[in-house]
Parts: C-alpha cells; structure tokens; sequence
C-alpha cells in the first residue's frame, strides 16, 4: 500500500509540474462541507491512505504533509508510515498552519491548486489573502484527482425517501415558511442551502448517499415566492417527485446548480460562505447582493419539536435495552479469550438491529481494547483486530440510527483488574462527566462557557483532551451537527431548550489506555431566576456507567448522588423491556454506588 501511495503522490506531482503548480491542496470534505462523504470524494483518502473522516494534504513538487487534530494523531502517525507524508499536528504550538507551511516552502511567484467545488468559499478567501501578501497565486478550477483516480467510485445514485410527519413532527411547508420568516427579519429576499442535513431536514426527506448519515446529495434555493430543489433526476421516485410538488417544491437537474444561480434574479441571498463551496458562490448573478451569514435552518432544525424530543426518549430507551443486553453478553462472553475488537461490534450491531425503527449505525463503531483505546477515533482492521481479555479497559463507542432518533453513547467498560492509574483516570472523567451533566445555567450561557465543567477535575491532575466536550446530534439525520457546541473553542451560539448535545470528556494515553464517558443531554427549562430563566440538561441516553473502575472517596455526595439516581432512572426505563436474567444483571450493574 506504501508504494501505491507513493506512486499517486508521484502522479500528481507530474500534473503539477504540467499545470504549473508549486502545491496543491486536497481537503476531506464534499461540495457541501460534509464531516462525512460518499466514496467519490474521498479523495484525500485516496491519496494518503489516511482513513480518519478530518484531515487536509498538502502535495508540493519536494514534500507532502498531513494536517489533522488530535482525534487522529497516533492513528495518521500508523497510516502515513513509509508514504512520504509528514504528519502536522494541528493545535500543537510548534506545529505550522497550512498557509505558513506554502510560504515557508514555496517561491514567490508560486501558484497552489484547489479544487474550488470541495472549498469552502471563506475558506479560499482567506487562503488568498494570505499568500497574497507573499505573492503567491490561488488556482481554483483544477481537479487532478479525476485525471489519476482512474477508478474513482461514481457519484451517488441511491433514491431519496420521505421523512414521515409522524417521525418529524412539522412539515416541508411549515417549514419552509418559518425559512421565509426568518429570512424577512433579515431583510433577504433568499437564502441557499448546501448543507446535506439542513436540505434533508427542511424538506423532509432523507437518503442513503453518505454511510451511516441518511442525506441526499442535494443543494435547495428558499426564495419569498419559490422553492427550488437541486437534485439527480434519477434519485426522484416517482412518490418523492410528486411529494415534492405537493409541498411547492420545484426540481432542477443537480448539475444545473451554477447555471441557474448565475441568472438568479433578486435583490440578495442569504449565503453562509462557511457551508458553501467555492466555486457555487463564484456563480452567483453579480447583480444580486450576497448577504453572508449562517443559515436559519441551522437553529431552526437544531431546537427539536414536541414530536421529535418524544422520538429522542424512545430511540434512547431502545438503544439502552440493545447496550444492556449487549453489555451482558460482553460480561460473560469475554472470560472465553475468543472475542475480539470486529467480533463485539457485529455482535452490538446484531442487538440494535432486533429494535423497532432501526435503520444502521450513526458511525463506524469504535471498539478500542486497551491500548486502543488511546485512539480517539480508532477502527479496528483486520491487521489491528486485538483479542478481548479479562483485564483492562475496552473503550466502546457506538450509536443507531433509529426513524424515530439517532441516538451516540461511549462507556468504557473495566473487563477485570485495573491499575490505580487507570482507577484515576476513569473517575476523573467520570467527575467531569457528571459536574456537567448537573450544571444549571442563565438563559444566553454558550456551551464554552460551561466546558470547562467536565475539564477541571482533569486539568487539577495535569491532564487534558483535545477534543470538544459536546457536539449537536441530529434527528434521524447526522451524528455530529451544528450549531450548539460544548468545547474550548468559543462559538457564539447560545444554548436553549430543545438543543440536544453529546457530554463526552475523556483521557487517552498512548500506549497504555483512553477513557471516555459519553450520554446525550437535552436543554429543558429549569426555574426562572435573578434576571430571568434558567436552564438545565436532562440525560437522555440510558445505559448504565460501568462502577468497577471508580473510586468512590474522589466523588463529592452531589455526584455520587447524581449516579444513583441515573442508574434508578436505567433501571425503571429499560428493565420492563428485559427477561429476568437481564433484569438480573441489570439490577446489579445499577446498584446503589
């Protein structure tokens, strides 16, 4: 495989030295700015080797080099051996940006390549500005991967379904007028959607394009007097065709997106230059004004109506009865040595696909045993497969894709005897887990505002995680969605009720072993306050926290409390579901701490 990476390295560098390049710059997104994409644009992929779903490559005519967080430092450090790919860890102080990087190592004068339609249009904007200052020219309309990709995956083809009322809770035409209203407080006569969630989500559909992820490859133009739906003909039912006209929705051919931009008559749009390409933005009518600035639908779609947050609990507690009877099985099946990392995920797999509404997985599993563990988004292969003992931690992080709700869920789980360290740590995460979990906060409090909750009691004993604490979970839509966050990294989205976030701190030591604990918390109304309401979480995710690992003495009263509670709740919910042995195990795992 090394010396097949080689070899497209060295092709592409030949098309460089053609084209008059001095680097080219290959991303991990989609023309839509998706985290994760369908096999034709897994180009970085190609070209690296390098499997984790974010990361950039850089390819210069001397040197080539990986840019990717910590999610995936000892993952690309393993993938990227022998290619002649240079590793840059991003948010390391010593580690050089992207844009350092090309003007460290090219001459003025240069020229870098881009593909425009897999950029972010501000994200071009601001490469340009930087190397203009040193002189060096941004190309934007050159593909190269299609030239050497001689068998690249074709576009996706399968056929969009409708998203049922019953399961959404509000229809296209509702909707779409709270688009438009939206759009009026704002004085835009338009807006133009390119993220894939966000078309699937005002439209009601859903698709099978992007594993794991139910969207359609798609663009949608929301107008004061029209709605236009970009989309392959061939992926349009004849049900879905006449769906879409019922709700006044009009169909354009997916690859006529810029031609009709390009003549698009009104007098603004509204364009979040963020979540849309490059090259979409170049072809918009000159003479209408872009207005730049998020979408509405991100906020619209991220606080969950009455019918959805009824979907959420009933996901979470038929999730909860395949993790217990998942977590039985592993209890027992474990002291034979026969089972390995690939082995339990087909086995969990096999449990959720027993639940009413289930559809897939949310992500590819990461069952990391051990040392594994100690990569964030590890993913076991055939090469890497390591057999699960009775000893140790295996870190288990998983999630469904239910019609009713998607659902995202990490336990490490104590096999048998651990070290103090690994008691340590496992309860230091756990603190942070719960100090969040309890947290009550003012209405306009923004998820950075409460993130260092689940830190503090890492940070007290020296130790950090790169990642965000929280993320948004959409609904029968993608596991990872915006705009509420829990992270380091400021956002100034403000968190209200409705918002449904992931609380997953962790700990990950190379070589030795990575915790996380992760349940999904839901924005509910507390009380009103000083100075006006007040906010809590509400722990969806049912499932009990493995209590072998912890040290009881570090948890205050008010945590200890909190997991006694939790696990009554665990209890209450999932045994009616379960036979009398699971109960049994069940009643043991969630007793009193």
């Amino acid at each position: 495989m090394k010396e097949t990476i080689n070899n497209r390295i060295k092709s592409l560098r030949q098309i460089l030295w053609r084209e008059g390049l001095g680097a080219f710059i290959i991303p991990s997104t989609d023309p839509h700015m998706s985290e994760y994409v369908a096999p034709h644009w897994k180009s970085r992929e190609w070209i690296s080797g390098f499997t984790g779903s974010a990361g950039i490559i850089v390819v210069t005519l001397d040197n080539a080099g990986l840019w990717t967080d910590s999610r995936y430092f000892i993952q690309a450090t393993e993938q990227l051996e022998g290619t002649g790919i240079d590793l840059y860890k991003e948010m390391l102080p010593e580690t050089p940006d992207i844009t350092t990087f090309l003007i460290q190592n090219l001459p003025e004068g240069s020229i870098v390549g881009i593909d425009g339609q897999v950029f972010a249009a501000s994200e071009v904007e601001e490469l340009e500005k930087k190397l203009a200052k040193q002189k060096i020219q941004v190309r934007t309309d050159l593909d190269p991967i299609q030239a050497i990709w001689t068998d690249r995956p074709p576009m996706p083809q399968a056929p969009a379904f409708i998203y049922e009322m019953k399961y959404a809770g509000k229809s296209c035409m509702d909707k779409v007028s709270e688009i438009r209203e939206a759009l009026t407080e704002q004085d835009c006569e338009s807006t133009f959607l390119s993220a894939l969630d966000e078309i699937a989500w005002t439209l009601n559909i859903r698709g099978n394009d992007v594993k794991c992820n139910p969207v359609v490859v798609s663009y949608l133009l929301i107008t004061q007097n029209e709605t236009v739906f970009f989309i392959a003909p061939e992926k349009l039912t004849p049900e879905v065709a006449q769906y879409l006209k019922e709700q006044q929705v009009t169909i354009w051919d997916y690859s006529e997106t810029g031609k009709y931009l390009s003549s698009l008559n009104a007098r603004n749009i509204l364009i979040n230059p963020a979540k849309t390409n490059n090259s979409i933005l170049s072809a918009v009518n000159p003479a209408c004004t872009i207005i730049r600035d998020a979408s509405p639908v991100a906020l619209l779609k991220a606080i969950r109506n009455e019918q959805e947050i009824n979907g959420i609990h009933e996901a979470m507690r038929k999730d909860g009865v395949a993790m217990v009877k998942f977590l039985k099985w592993l209890n027992e099946a474990v002291t034979t040595g026969k089972e390995t990392e690939l082995s339990i995920d087909k086995k969990l797999h096999a449990f959720r696909a027993e639940q009413d509404l289930y559809v897939g997985e949310s992500f590819d599993t990461i069952a990391g045993y051990g040392a594994h563990g100690a990569i964030v988004h590890y993913s076991a292969t055939d090469a890497s497969n390591a057999t699960i003992l009775p000893k140790g931690f295996l870190l288990l992080d998983s999630g469904a894709q239910y019609l009713d709700g998607t659902t995202d869920i990490t336990r490490t789980i104590a096999l048998g005897e651990l070290t103090d360290e690994e008691k340590r740590d496992y309860t230091l995460v756990l603190k942070g887990h719960i100090d969040l979990a309890m947290a009550k906060f003012p209405a306009g409090t923004r998820g950075a505002q409460l993130d260092i909750l689940a830190r503090l009691p890492l940070w007290q004993n020296g130790m950090n995680f790169l990642h965000g604490t929280g993320h948004g979970i959409g609904h029968f839509l993608n596991v990872h969605e915006g705009p509420q966050s829990i992270r380091m990294n400021e956002n100034p989205v403000v968190l209200r009720p409705g918002m449904l976030t992931s609380n997953e701190p962790g700990v990950y030591k190379a070589g030795s072993h990575g915790i996380r604990t992760e349940n999904l918390i839901l924005v509910v109304n507390d009380k009103e306050g000083m100075y006006g309401d007040y906010y809590k979480f509400e722990t969806v995710t049912l499932c009990p926290i493995c209590t072998k690992g912890i040290i009881k003495e570090m948890l205050s009263k008010e945590e200890i409390d909190w997991l006694n509670d939790y696990h009554k709740q665990v209890y209450d919910k999932i045994s009616p579901s379960l036979n009398e042995e699971e109960k049994e195990w069940l009643l043991n795992a969630t007793e009193l701490c």
